[in-house]
């Protein structure tokens, strides 16, 4: 389980986060929605350690993790994919698959069978360049090279942004499959309310850096969530 908890985020002048608590469960789908700019990638972010906390603790797997640097925390099973996908545009699809060995060791750096399973279009293309791709085969792209890291705590900023709806679809099932093995945490950031609504086991809802709605997915009440979505 990741448990963040009481979590402070501060830039310069402007507290981006407020005592914010968010839970993670192995097999288990959690959604975190908001607008934009209420401090969802924030909170990503620092989970991940990419932005120090100023109060709180992360821990993750009953080890506190809230003063580990990125790679250590990539180290012990966390994956991030980032909003806007982030993948390199001039390294072929094999290669950018490939950036993912760099926290394995060496008898497990290999691309394992499943990716292509879940991701079958990547495997006829394994040698265009990334930027070749479409927004859509970007992102799978992106969600399975933190794959082959073998995370145990799967991170997602917005995969549907950009997307077209066959490959949202496509998104649902990967993920569905992955929570299914119910060996991996996924944490889910996400505006499209139908696809959170689908997919989430616990769902918590931001607004100014702080969480003003959280629950299960028996208790989500619609339009509670969506007065914190709409602009």
């Amino acid at each position: 389980m990741l448990a963040a908890a009481g979590i402070d985020l501060v830039y310069g002048a402007s507290q981006a986060l407020r005592r914010v608590d968010v839970l993670a469960t192995k097999g288990e789908v959690t959604c975190i929605l908001g607008r934009n700019g209420v401090g969802k990638t924030s909170l990503l972010r620092a989970i991940f350690g990419l932005l120090p906390i100023s109060a709180g603790q992360i821990s993750w797997e009953g080890q506190d993790i809230t003063r580990l640097p990125p790679y250590e925390r990539a180290r012990r099973g966390l994956a991030l994919v980032p909003q806007g996908r982030e993948i390199f545009p001039r390294l072929t699809v094999l290669e950018n698959l490939e950036t993912g060995f760099a926290i394995l060791p060496r008898r497990m750096r290999r691309i394992p069978d499943d990716i292509f399973t879940l991701f079958p279009v990547l495997k006829d293309m394994l040698s265009r360049q990334g930027g070749d791709l479409s927004g859509g085969q970007q992102q799978q792209l992106a969600i399975a090279r933190a794959l082959v890291m073998r995370p145990r705590l799967l991170i997602l900023d917005e995969p549907t942004e950009g997307i077209q709806p066959s490959i949202i679809k496509d998104i649902e099932r990967v993920i569905r499959i992955l929570a299914a093995g119910r060996e991996m945490a996924i944490l889910l950031v996400e505006q499209y309310f139908e696809f959170a609504r689908a997919l989430a086991d616990k769902y918590v809802v931001m607004e100014r850096g702080e969480v003003v709605l959280a629950g299960s997915r028996s208790d989500m009440n619609e339009s509670d969530v969506r007065r914190f979505l709409t602009v």
